[in-house]
């Protein structure tokens, strides 16, 4: 990458010793992390590290999901920078490598700032339209794992690709995205409920929510529930209340369907028409795999890193869930996956933890689990489906807490590179 070199000028000035350099660096890259949608809490301390490597222990930063002030003093001047347009997955990675070259010395801060200028107007790998394609394999992947009978995984292909449709509008007609989430749910339930009148499908519910998962907030609750776990109350209370208002959208999309067909409830219970066995858990997370690489533009050099970690932690999950439910399998499958994560990253070469760790998270996250149970609850025992469904959403997010912190450990940092 242009600008990689080994000198830089004195640590926290610029060629006049002021510091804004720095301080526009920090504000730059603590933006741009936002934007690839990193929990508030670590741009905080990545921020505040960066500063530390580069002779400014007093930086302070106070970021929310919507931008971030930075100063270098205690009583210095805050300046402040808004989150821009969310990033891609590659974007990010590529960011976060930045940020690591900076602290360990072999990046200037003038350097780094017209890189971010780079990686930010980058073009994609491929078209737009080929990543919400990305959405069909998730779909049937998630399809193969929840209900894997053949006229249900045709019908989530064609469901997926009512997705992908739907988002390549939203992404050119900004005035659709607040719509999208109860528009994809009323379409896509609508025709699978049609399908299961003309007795062509059972178990519609978890079709359903296999060629929605892509577009629920599952990451966002998490996200949310991890930052006031770590004590970024503002920040996670703003994306909890997002992500139920998203949630509440999707159930009032998939119910509004079911009402105007006059669908019973039995339509909508949580039923299996097929058990997936051990082979067939297989080929869904790798089709599933396959389509999260699409969908978020990873990195191709990360990805047989994010496949193996990615793969072990679906399966942990799927082993321990078909056990002791989905609240353990969550959690267990947040700390392997940060385990798995932590060990990959210390090998030679490797790519930063964050780039390996969430795609595996992005597996984990239960969205599609609280809708299912959202979505049944005027047919069954609400209190218990929420509570059920509320139990795995903190599961996971006490498991990524737990991965976090494993992150950290020695093996972790033996590379002194560690930017988050």
């Amino acid at each position: 990458m242009t600008g990689e070199t080994p000198t830089q000028p004195e640590p926290g000035t610029d060629a006049d010793g002021s510091g804004e350099e720095l301080r526009r660096l920090l504000l730059e890259l603590g933006s741009e992390l936002l934007a690839g949608g990193l929990p508030v809490n670590d741009v905080e301390g990545a921020l505040r590290h960066l500063g530390v490597a580069l002779g400014r222990p007093d930086v302070a930063v106070a970021a929310l999901p919507t931008g971030l002030f930075v100063t270098l003093e205690k009583a210095g001047d805050a300046g402040f920078q808004p989150t821009g347009n969310p990033l891609r997955f590659e974007q990010t990675a590529e960011i976060l490598e930045l940020g690591q070259r900076v602290r360990v010395g072999r990046l200037s801060i003038g350097d780094a700032l017209r890189d971010l200028k780079r990686i930010r107007r980058s073009p994609a790998r491929w078209p737009a339209w080929v990543s919400d394609l990305g959405a069909v394999p998730i779909g049937v992947g998630l399809c193969v794992l929840l209900q894997p009978a053949l006229p249900n995984i045709a019908a989530a292909a064609a469901g997926s690709l009512i997705v992908a449709g739907l988002t390549t509008v939203a992404r050119h007609w900004t005035g659709f995205r607040p719509l999208l989430p109860v528009t994809a749910a009323f379409i896509v339930s609508f025709v699978m409920l049609l399908a299961v009148q003309a007795s062509i499908l059972g178990g519609a519910l978890r079709t359903i929510v296999a060629v929605l998962a892509i577009l629920l907030p599952g990451s966002l609750l998490v996200t949310g529930l991890s930052e006031i776990a770590a004590g970024a109350i503002s920040a996670g209370s703003a994306r909890l209340l997002g992500g139920s208002v998203q949630l509440v959208l999707f159930v009032t999309g998939v119910l509004t369907a079911a009402v105007l067909l006059h669908a019973p409830p039995t339509d909508l219970a949580n039923t299996y028409v097929t058990h997936a066995s051990w082979w067939t858990m297989v080929v869904g997370v790798a089709i599933t795999l396959a389509g999260i690489i699409v969908w978020f533009s990873t990195p191709l050099s990360a990805t047989p890193y994010i496949v193996v970690v990615a793969g072990l932690t679906a399966g942990v999950q799927l082993t321990v869930q078909s056990m002791y439910g989905a609240a353990t399998g969550g959690l267990l499958g947040a700390v392997v996956a940060a385990i798995a994560a932590t060990i990959a990253h210390a090998l030679p070469n490797a790519p930063v933890w964050q780039v390996i760790y969430l795609p595996a998270f992005w597996v984990l996250v239960p969205g599609s689990f609280g809708l299912m149970n959202a979505t049944q609850m005027h047919s069954g025992d609400g209190l218990h489906d929420l509570a059920t469904a509320g139990s795995a959403v903190l599961a996971v997010a006490i498991g990524t807490l737990i991965g976090s912190l494993i992150s950290r450990l020695p093996l972790a940092r033996h590379r002194g590179a560690r930017f988050l």
